[in-house]
């Protein structure tokens, strides 16, 4: 095979492999752009290999071991766990990360991806060093250059996908053991008889809940009044409720004083909502406060680039996602607010760099049609603006709600939850779609089209939903908003 000796030239050079820099690798290459991807570990980024794919493989199992609880104690089917094996269930986890790291790369060679191996530093606005740690994946392309040092020029576009690592608290050490992020929780050894995490956003929720499945003493604090703060009110009052039934000790409005590793487990002060200091002690603390832009050893400066005082990397043209530096752009999490710090935000802002640098009039990312999922049980799922939100922007909003136990497939279900309609006064617009419930992060879809579409509730209401479905209850909310419902007042 003749190598070609411009490899180290491309249309297109990515900084990262996980969802916003190989979907954006992807689309270019299909666009007929030559494409190099950098990434220092594995192509897939942490939503793959630490975060989004292996946690909801273990929240399944923990949906699997709730189910034999309600089996037996609602249903009369005389089933009971005897043990987790854990190593089995990590086997299966890995087994799923690993199938899905071959499809992208896989889906990365067929499309003519070559992907270098290596950390990536700038030194121009279009020039790249990778110290290399390994070869290109793709068949008969070798390593060109110094030995381990590589220098990549882009003709048309720069695109910088480095992703986000946890943040954590001052004093708090992560050691992989006591003390674990959410990229090495679920990579602990076994399973914890009592964890203490801080955090009650979408990941420090979901981690209590899986180890309270898994039969440990879960205590959650968070630092904001409220669980999933950025969600509607009404969410997180419904998902606080759903927690504490299951047993778990829901500490809002707190926050931690400091913290002790001992020989078997962790002591902590808390300062809880009412001024009192309450010191708590668990097996493993879980520090799920955010996660932080990765840009440290990058060279922003060698390009001009300079990142806020948050660390993100501010585009110049958002509807472009460009820089202030021509033809460079970023995606995914080292982007500021409004980008969602999501895999699918990602995704979506990876498909829009691509188009724009292939010439392509490429849609810009809407970040108020984006869903928001806690894959916790119960479950929550949301698009678009809270009741108060909305209100704080001006509008005059109608505001349905509906509990899904009003519903059949609910009753069957017997996990509570409810639908919550935002829409503008007098059968306007639909502003939000709030929900909370069993499986609700399968009926997102469905709100997503509704709100990104400008509907009004009768738009949504001369659709029949299926019976018996909990999408039913979303029905009924919209036949109401439209003066057509027959189960509420």
């Amino acid at each position: 095979m003749t190598i070609d000796t411009g490899i180290n030239t491309s249309d297109v050079i990515v900084i990262g492999g996980g969802t916003g820099g190989y979907s954006t690798a992807l689309r270019a290459a299909g666009l007929g752009l030559d494409v190099v991807l950098v990434e220092r570990d594995k192509v897939g980024g942490t939503c793959l290999h630490r975060g989004c794919v292996p946690s909801k493989a273990m929240l399944h199992a923990a949906e699997l071991v709730d189910g034999i609880a309600e089996a037996r104690e609602r249903w009369g089917v005389k089933a009971t766990v005897d043990s987790v094996d854990w190593g089995a269930l990590v086997a299966t986890r890995d087994d799923i990360v690993a199938r899905n790291h071959k499809g992208v790369e896989a889906h990365l060679a067929h499309a003519g991806v070559r992907v270098v191996r290596g950390g990536a530093r700038l030194t121009g606005p279009r020039t790249v060093r990778v110290e290399s740690t390994g070869t290109d994946r793709t068949p008969g392309v070798r390593q060109e250059g110094a030995p381990g040092v590589r220098d990549l020029t882009a003709r048309r576009a720069l695109v910088l996908a480095t992703g986000s690592r946890p943040r954590t608290l001052p004093g708090l050490d992560p050691d992989g053991r006591r003390v674990v992020t959410s990229d090495d929780a679920l990579f602990a050894p076994g399973l914890p008889a009592s964890v203490l995490v801080l955090g009650g956003g979408a990941i420090g929720v979901e981690y209590a809940s899986f180890h309270r499945s898994m039969g440990a003493e879960v205590t959650l604090v968070e630092a904001a009044d409220r669980l999933v703060p950025l969600e509607d009110a009404d969410v997180s009052r419904h998902l606080t409720r759903g927690l504490k039934k299951r047993g778990i000790d829901v500490q809002a409005g707190a926050r931690l004083l400091d913290a002790e590793v001992l020989d078997n487990g962790v002591r902590a002060r808390v300062r809880t909502a009412r001024g009192e200091t309450r010191t708590l002690t668990a097996e493993r603390l879980l520090v799920a406060v955010g996660r932080a832009p990765v840009t440290e050893g990058l060279g922003l400066d060698a390009t001009g680039l300079t990142t806020d005082e948050r660390g993100f990397v501010v585009p110049q043209d958002w509807d472009r996602l460009e820089t202030a530096v021509p033809g460079v752009h970023v995606v995914g999490d080292l982007l500021p607010p409004p980008s969602l710090g999501l895999a699918h935000a990602s995704f979506a802002e990876g498909l829009l760099v691509a188009e724009t640098v292939a010439g392509l009039q490429s849609p810009p990312v809407d970040y108020a049609t984006v869903p928001r999922v806690t894959y916790s049980s119960p479950q929550t799922a949301s698009v678009g603006l809270g009741e108060a939100e909305a209100r704080a922007r001006g509008h005059e909003v109608d505001v349905n709600t509906m509990p899904l136990t009003a519903v059949a497939k609910g009753m069957v279900h017997g996990q509570g939850g409810m639908v919550k309609v935002v829409a503008e006064a007098g059968g306007g617009q639909v502003l939000g779609v709030h929900l909370v419930g069993p499986n609700v992060s399968e009926m997102i879809a469905e709100s997503q089209l509704i709100v990104g579409w400008d509907a009004e509730p009768l738009d949504v209401a001369r659709h029949v939903h299926a019976h018996p479905t909990l999408s039913e209850a979303v029905g009924e909310v919209f036949l109401t908003l439209a003066g057509r419902g027959l189960h509420q007042q």
